[in-house]
């Protein structure tokens, strides 16, 4: 068979692992990568590569070996600049090689929507040593949240509210970082009723947007989402109309996770990722076409229509509390008995093959009547317990 196209995807991890089933289901023929053999997206892909996205001789070489109409990444940590070599060779990058250099940097897109665009964002300055960090938190105040300005899912991250907690969120900050940067943003705490994810797909024809997402994190990281989560009507047209501007300002055609801080009808640009975002997995559930399939058929050009919200639907993590290669995973059954004839329940198991504290390794989802997004978060949250992970050694 001929394939619609060949997609290089770089990152396999469980995001990458629906994208590759959306876009298998479209035809595509896809070159799995990641630094580890076996990643989640590697186990249903036509071929994977292993090797790190911060090498930068390594991917042009895979590049170069597979000629891929697209160039698809996943995750935070690639060398940028050989991605911008290529695209001005002639290759597609999705979104583009400019969107990717700037998101994949906090201190970049930041930079974008704060002074190129003029959204509001938090007040916040950087820092590249430990002296500079004391500074930035002594001008920004205190409480403050530190991060790496490249990291992923929270690592890093911490929320400083003691002036002796400075240094050891350097530290943690340090020891999260991804990538060869040193460099953190220090920013002032939000008071935010909630936050939002609104996942925005640029296409050929236009921006479309999905329900907004709300969601909750630890230690920086999604543990729960919703959708959708009530929000005014003023509140949502702003963040629709700031998305749109980010996402025509970085160009390119995919889907974008945009971030956002809402207090009462105000809202503030947190954060961009251009591609799937994991709070998005609630998608899986709770419409028609899921995030992945609106990221596949926005690169590959295709019609999307209406996108239907199903319910209310809710995602709820798996969670692993330690280090561990010999491991089982258990309670399906149990997770997936229906709660109650108008509540669905549905789980995925990533497949990853190690476990680490706090390393996700599925995800529990629930879809409920329409306006009872708490009784949907509820069975989410119910199912994911009954998931065990049972440890060998």
């Amino acid at each position: 068979m001929i394939p619609t196209a060949k997609i290089l995807l770089l990152g396999s991890g469980e995001l990458g692992r629906e994208f590759v089933i959306s876009a298998k289901r479209l035809g595509c023929h896809v070159i799995a990568c990641d630094s580890y053999a076996g990643a989640p997206a590697m186990q249903v892909a036509d071929a994977a590569e292993v090797f790190s996205m911060l090498d930068g001789a390594a991917l042009g070489a895979a590049i170069e070996k597979h000629k891929p109409d697209f160039i698809v990444p996943e995750v935070e940590a690639i060398r940028t600049e050989v991605l911008k070599d290529y695209e001005e060779r002639g290759f597609n990058v999705v979104p583009s090689a400019r969107a990717t250099l700037m998101t994949m940097n906090r201190d970049r897109i930041r930079e974008v929507a704060a002074r190129e665009l003029g959204l509001p964002t938090s007040h916040y300055l950087y820092a590249e040593t430990r002296e500079d960090m004391r500074a930035a938190v002594a001008k920004v105040g205190l409480p403050c949240v530190v991060k790496p300005v490249m990291s992923s899912s929270g690592k890093g991250q911490s929320t400083v509210r003691d002036g002796d907690k400075v240094d050891a969120a350097w530290d943690y900050a340090v020891a999260g970082m991804r990538g060869d940067r040193t460099r953190v943003i220090v920013e002032a705490f939000v008071a935010f009723d909630y936050e939002i994810t609104l996942l925005t797909i640029r296409t050929r024809d236009g921006v479309l947007f999905c329900e907004p997402i709300g969601h909750r994190q630890e230690r920086g990281d999604y543990q729960e989402s919703w959708q959708p989560t009530a929000m005014s009507s003023r509140a949502l047209t702003e963040a629709q109309d700031m998305a749109r501007k980010v996402v025509d300002n970085l160009g390119g055609y995919g889907l974008f996770g945009v971030e956002f801080f809402v207090v009462g009808d105000d809202v503030i640009f947190s954060e961009l990722s251009p591609r799937p975002h994991d709070t998005g997995m609630v998608t899986l559930i709770s419409q028609n076409l899921t995030e992945f399939d609106l990221h596949a058929r926005a690169i590959l050009g295709l019609p999307i229509p209406s996108i239907i919200q199903h319910g209310a639907a809710a995602s709820a993590v798996i969670l692993a509390d330690r280090q561990a290669e010999d491991f089982t995973i258990t309670g399906l059954n149990e997770a997936l008995q229906p709660e109650a004839p108008d509540i669905s329940v549905d789980v995925r198991i990533f497949g990853k093959p190690t476990t680490r504290p706090y390393r996700r390794m599925g995800v529990a989802l629930a879809l409920a009547p329409k306006g009872d997004t708490d009784l949907a978060r509820a069975a989410a949250r119910k199912a994911a317990a009954r998931i065990k992970i049972s440890y060998k050694t």
